[in-house]
């Protein structure tokens, strides 16, 4: 039972905002009052650790014996069971008796821990993110000392010791120009903040930063300026990046104005924008003249510059959004018609929106006349092969008829010695005589023609006439995909020869080399000088040429090519012409891997009786 002087306490108990409970030295409750069983229900009878923590025991923390031998303590406890912390205020209470009872009083302090926790933490996190974050975060006074800095703004401006950094005079020490610190504060006094105020500082080692500055005041109860905090923001790689930028954006419009074709953008309504100088020169529109003024459409035969966009639009052209070295045909100023090549692209957005097309227009002129040249030279050359070849067949036919054809003279003169002037007869064989004379001479009529003429033949360089050869068919190569390989030999010596024959010799073969290739490959031109003869090889990696046609590569008539691409003169002429030369020609080969014509030619020796060579 509670002592009767502990009840005229109760009634004070009772009035109180806190739990408070009265246990005996059994720790058999005596009192609770109304808030104490609000919380943990009526209790008063039983053991206190029963009632506040649900234990069979004694609690580990319980501080009762303390306070049984008269101390009065203060301290925290956790109850699980309510998810609650109080501040304990325990003191012994001697009743009448002489007996002893513990007085707890109970201050629920949850909310105020869980706030002080949560300042805690905030505290924790912004000292967190102050440390740590990569900006550069400081403190300073008005009169320009750092007053606390984090380690981001330490690393950026070289200080290893924060002591050293705050020691430091922020308008001499950091600021390059102390001009630049007297309009920030300035500013920041007037405005109380400033933002993005691009500043340069000074690191430790005298080396120079960009900063971009953003701060705001700090005030006193009294609203007077006390200091400023803020961040500063590293410029120099934003700097650099806007230096390679700009030195990309410039090599980029050096490329564009240096271009050997003409370059040419417009926007979708086709109004220009990009007209290079080269563009000026091919089409004489100066970029003046062009850009922001003209319409795309002008340079196009009528109606091609939407058919070309539409080219772009389709997949079949190099994909969509693209046109890849298409025939074109562009209207200079002066109305001369320019032959080319248009390849063009549309430039899209970021949401795939067509904002804009680029062309490269290369002029082509020079590069047709060439190829038409060549295609003439090659037909030239190919009615040369015919005839010479005709002639050759001629000749050896007119051979064969002139000895019969003397055989048939010689007997029609000795019938004539066994007929009489004056037999009838002898008439006629006179009429048969002078038919067949007529027969002879037209038949050496026929080998005069078909004689080839003598050409005049002079000391000549091989290696320039190769060279020659090689820029006249250099396109066609490329346009095969056959990479060309020249390993010729310095101080040659020269060749006795005609200049013209050895172009056509040449030109025969490298264009049959080519033909060799229809899937690209690789041809190699060799000139050796091997003692008294030069050596002029020409190496393929083309189909080859099988064995058993080895031996009639260089017969007339004798082709491998279907009766489109030649009639089999070629090698065989260009047989004709080296033997003519004194030389020799051979050829190895082996199927699948290509094939090796090997041209032999007497060196040319100066003297005075060397006018006849060979």
């Amino acid at each position: 039972m509670i002592d009767q002087d502990l009840k005229r306490f109760a009634s004070i108990f009772d009035a109180m905002m806190d739990a408070v409970y009265v246990v005996d030295d059994e720790f058999n409750v005596q009192y609770m009052n109304d808030v104490m069983m609000k919380d943990y229900g009526e209790g008063i009878g039983q053991k206190c650790y029963r009632v506040i923590q649900k234990r069979d025991g004694i609690c580990p923390h319980c501080m009762a014996s303390e306070v049984f031998q008269g101390e009065s303590v203060r301290w925290e406890r956790y109850v699980p069971s309510q998810d609650r912390t109080y501040t304990l205020i325990e003191f012994p209470f001697r009743g009448s008796d002489n007996s002893i009872s513990k007085v707890s009083i109970c201050r629920d302090i949850t909310e105020s821990r869980k706030a002080e926790e949560k300042v805690r933490a905030s505290e924790e996190y912004y000292k967190r993110l102050f440390e740590n974050i990569h900006c550069s975060v400081y403190m300073s006074s008005k009169e320009g000392k750092f007053v606390d800095a984090n380690q981001a703004l330490l690393d950026m401006l070289g200080y290893e010791s924060k002591e050293e950094f705050l020691s430091i005079d922020i308008e001499k020490d950091l600021y390059v120009r102390s001009e630049d610190r007297q309009k920030f504060q300035k500013l920041i006094e007037r405005d109380g903040r400033v933002t993005d105020y691009e500043v340069e500082f000074k690191r430790k080692d005298g080396s120079i930063v960009s900063v971009l500055h953003t701060s705001q005041a700090r005030y006193n109860e009294q609203g007077e300026v006390l200091g400023y905090e803020g961040l500063n923001v590293d410029q120099t790689k934003r700097k650099q990046m806007e230096k390679d930028l700009q030195e990309a954006n410039d090599f980029l419009n050096n490329v564009i104005r240096s271009s050997p074709n003409a370059i040419m953008g417009a926007d979708m309504k086709g109004n220009i924008f990009i007209w290079n100088k080269s563009a000026e020169e091919i089409l004489g529109y100066s970029a003046n003249e062009v850009i922001g003024k003209m319409n795309i459409r002008k340079i196009y035969p009528k109606g091609m510059a939407k058919e070309v966009m539409k080219m772009m639009r389709s997949a079949e052209y190099g994909g969509t959004g693209k046109l890849r070295a298409y025939p074109m045909t562009h209207m200079k100023k002066d109305g001369e018609v320019i032959e080319g090549s248009l390849s063009a692209a549309i430039i899209y957005d970021a949401r795939g929106r067509e904002v804009a097309s680029v062309g490269i227009f290369v002029d082509l002129r020079e590069t047709l006349k060439m190829e038409r040249r060549l295609r003439e030279t090659q037909e030239q050359l190919l009615q040369s092969e015919k005839l010479a070849a005709m002639g050759r067949l001629i000749s050896e036919i007119a051979h064969e008829l002139n000895n019969p054809l003397y055989g048939i003279m010689n007997t029609l003169e000795l019938l004539k010695t066994e007929v009489s002037p004056e037999n009838k007869r002898r008439r006629v064989l006179e009429m048969a005589l002078s038919e067949t004379v007529r027969l002879s001479e037209l038949l050496r009529n026929m080998l005069s023609f078909s004689k080839a003429e003598e050409e005049e033949k002079q000391p000549v360089d091989v290696n320039t006439v190769l060279d020659e050869i090689l820029v006249l068919m250099a396109k066609q190569l490329r346009e095969n995909s056959i990479r060309t390989q020249c390993m010729f030999e310095d101080h040659l010596g020269k060749v006795f020869a005609s200049k013209n024959q050895l172009r056509q010799i040449f030109l025969n073969m490298i264009t049959n080399a080519r033909e060799a290739m229809p899937d690209g490959g690789s041809l190699t031109i060799k000139t050796i000088s091997k003692g008294e003869m030069i050596h002029i090889e020409l190496l393929d990696t083309g189909l080859g040429i099988r064995e058993e046609y080895l031996d009639k590569v260089f017969d007339a008539f004798f082709t491998t090519k279907d009766s489109v691409k030649g009639v089999g003169l070629g090698l065989s002429v260009c047989y004709g012409f080296v033997k003519d030369h004194g030389g020799d020609l051979k050829v190895t080969s082996k199927v699948g891997e290509g094939t090796t014509f090997t041209i032999i030619l007497p060196i040319y020796k100066e003297g005075p009786s060397n006018g006849n060579q060979p």
